[in-house]
């Protein structure tokens, strides 16, 4: 699991690769990856945007920005969790990802938090170490 926590709201990631819905042949390769925001800071909260850089294995980047995330704009009171589930294809074995939420206060105030970067493996990743 990946773990990061700005202004006390806590964002992990546990990613998970999905055979059944990959092709080495075609190269395609597809994980899932379920994220969980808990806030354990003092004022309630509202996940506004995300902004996610994705990487493969060969440098390639695509950025990916939008409203909410799984269509949802989440508000969280103190001491709740908002917990998602989605997915994301790749045309190498392996890859990364790493990214961030605009969060609102009720009084109106915007601010980034950080989502960890987390791997993205798969049995057919192979890892060299220069």
């Amino acid at each position: 699991m990946y773990r990061a926590v700005t202004r006390r709201i806590e964002v992990t990631v546990e990613p998970n690769y999905l055979p059944e819905r990959s092709s080495a042949e075609n190269r395609q390769y597809f994980w899932s990856y379920t994220v969980v925001i808990t806030n354990s800071g003092e004022e309630t909260v509202k996940l506004r945007t995300r902004h996610w850089v994705i990487t493969d294995a060969s440098g390639r980047t695509q950025e990916v920005r939008g409203e909410g995330v799984v269509g949802e704009q989440p508000v969280l009171a103190p001491g709740e969790r908002f917990e998602y589930t989605s997915g994301v294809p790749l045309p190498t074995a392996s890859g990364f990802m790493a990214g961030r939420y605009q969060m609102e206060t009720e009084a109106g105030e915007k601010f980034e938090i950080d989502v960890p970067p987390f791997s993205l493996d798969s049995p057919e990743g192979k890892r060299t170490l220069n």
